[in-house]
This record gives structure tokens, C-alpha cells and sequence, in this order.
């Protein structure tokens, strides 16, 4: 091979290894989005059921109070 070729050969070998390593990184960083994603969802499945619990009592409450309106 003449030295351009070596040279390019040689560039495109670097220019591979740099996309690969940058192609690991974003998959490393995919991996802890969705493992940040599965433990927002978590939690929002828990504030969810903390709110249905807090609606059911603000509901119990108002329909004691309104009973107590119309005894009193």
C-alpha cells in the first residue's frame, strides 16, 4: 500500500474507534434513562394510588359533613 492509502487506512481505523467508543457511551447513557424512566413510573404509580386514597377520604369527609348539614 502506498503511504496515503496507509494514512486513510489508518484514519478510518481511528475514526472507527472513536465512534464506537462514542456509540457505548450513548448506550450506557440509554441504560440509565431507562432505569431513571422505570423508577419515575414507580413513583408515579405510588403518587397515583396516594392520590385515589386522598380523593376517596376528601370524598368520605365532604359527604359526612354534608349529612351533618342536613341533620343540624
Amino acid at each position: 500500500m502506498s503511504d496515503q492509502r496507509n494514512a486513510d487506512f489508518l484514519a478510518v481505523v481511528i475514526e472507527n474507534a472513536e465512534l464506537r467508543q462514542q456509540l457505548a457511551d450513548v448506550q450506557d447513557q440509554c441504560v440509565e434513562l431507562a432505569v431513571d424512566a422505570g423508577e419515575q413510573h414507580a413513583e408515579n404509580e405510588a403518587l397515583r394510588i396516594q392520590l385515589a386514597q386522598a380523593e376517596r377520604e376528601r370524598d368520605a369527609w365532604r359527604a359526612e359533613a354534608e349529612q351533618g348539614r342536613r341533620r343540624g
